[in-house]
């Protein structure tokens, strides 16, 4: 990407993220479908602020979003006199910090106590837990971070090559989304071949908002109006934090595309008037055997759609796929705030709830790969062998 390059998702889609070479600025998603804000993000301790507090959301948003605040600070940052080993820990430091659920501070006394840089990425609890996207961009910006330390003269080659691959990251994303979506629509289409048109069912908010630009999900979705056989999107509006109401409601409004926004507590009714051809979600994390993780009423919806036997499916980059987890059962469900669902506006509002009483709010749940028809990627749709399981680790084998 050229430095003044601002990065964009082409067409009239949303931008969650807008980045040019020592700027970054995030749109700021607590605030819509009202204001529409972009907040400045000059360092990774405004990064961390963002994804602690859903400025960004989404799991691959989250990822580009850490990866390219570090970019900036770096890309800004002047009276570095370190050698090019000590540019590698700085910038590991910064990344173990990104992806930890501490505070830079308490990140620095952990640094003081002894712990390497690399180990954090094991023994730190996530800032988003859930979602494997933020720790796998982690994982391979290290592996860059490592190789240019090794054959750098100057500290300023290792910040260089983080920086370009930090863009990368987010030129690959919406390139992946795109590719997610034109492989979603032809596999819909070609299964679903007795009918002209379509109408989608999705949940939470997997669209330019959720990712570097287009969508995962809501992009299989934008491909299919483009190719003429959307004849209606629903979309939910995924309780407690209202992302379906507040934010792919808007995207679908923007981008123009037929839809039509349900409680969430509607969707088995909707499916049962035969309304529903289609559920297609997104994920934050899914198992070698294909459980998936994703946002709390997910595993409900699936559940309605094998009664209705409607097709569900799952919309999702490769890096979602976590092979090191054999199943659901592995994936660390996130808790949110009680003040989610004890006030109005997923916590933003005024209290809703009777005092004192105790609240459970999961932010995810884990669908059954039983329950999931097909797995839809950038490289391609996994579908299940005759054993009627899905074979991913092969799938991801033969892709790389």
């Amino acid at each position: 990407m050229a430095p003044n390059q601002l990065a964009a998702a082409g067409d009239s889609t949303l931008q969650a993220i807008c980045y040019k070479r020592g700027s970054l600025q995030l749109l700021d998603q607590r605030k819509l479908p009202l204001e529409t804000i972009y907040l400045d993000i000059k360092d990774s301790t405004d990064g961390w602020s963002a994804i602690r507090d859903m400025v960004v959301r989404g799991a691959p948003a989250i990822a580009i979003a850490a990866a390219l605040s570090l970019a900036v600070e770096v890309s800004n940052l002047v009276g570095f006199t370190g050698t090019p080993v000590e540019a590698a820990a700085f910038l590991s430091e910064k990344l173990g910090y990104l992806v930890s659920r501490y505070s830079y501070l308490e990140m620095r006394l952990i640094v003081l106590a002894g712990w390497a840089a690399r180990e954090w990425f094991l023994v730190c609890f996530l800032s988003r837990p859930t979602a494997v996207n933020l720790s796998d961009a982690a994982t391979k910006l290290e592996e860059v971070i490592g190789k240019a330390a090794a054959a750098a003269s100057e500290a300023s080659n290792v910040f260089q090559a983080y920086i370009e691959a930090a863009e990368v990251m987010l030129e690959e994303d919406v390139a992946s989304n795109k590719a997610i979506g034109s492989y979603g629509a032809q596999f819909i289409r070609n299964h679903l071949k007795g009918c002209k048109s379509f109408s989608v069912l999705t949940h939470c908010n997997t669209g330019s908002l959720a990712t570097a630009g287009y969508g995962t999900a809501l992009g299989v979705i934008r491909a299919l109006h483009s190719g003429g056989v959307l004849e209606r999107a629903y979309c939910t509006e995924t309780r407690p934090f209202n992302q379906g109401s507040r934010l792919t409601a808007f995207e679908l409004v923007h981008e123009k595309i037929p839809a039509t926004l349900i409680a969430d507590s509607a969707a088995a009714a909707l499916m049962k008037e035969g309304r529903v051809s289609a559920v297609i979600v997104g994920a934050d994390r899914v198992a070698a055997n294909g459980d998936t993780a994703n946002k709390i009423g997910t595993y409900s919806l699936a559940l309605c759609a094998m009664h209705h036997k409607i097709p569900f499916y799952v919309a999702a980059p490769v890096t979602s796929i976590d092979l090191s987890l054999d199943s659901g059962k592995q994936i660390v469900i996130e808790e949110r705030s009680p003040k989610e669902l004890l006030n109005s506006r997923g916590g933003l509002g005024k209290q809703v709830a009777a005092s004192g009483i105790s609240v459970w709010n999961p932010a995810f749940d884990v669908t059954p790969a039983s329950l999931i028809a097909g797995i839809i990627t950038e490289k391609g749709v996994i579908t299940k062998a005759d054993s009627d399981a899905f074979d991913i680790k092969a799938f991801v084998a033969s892709n790389t």
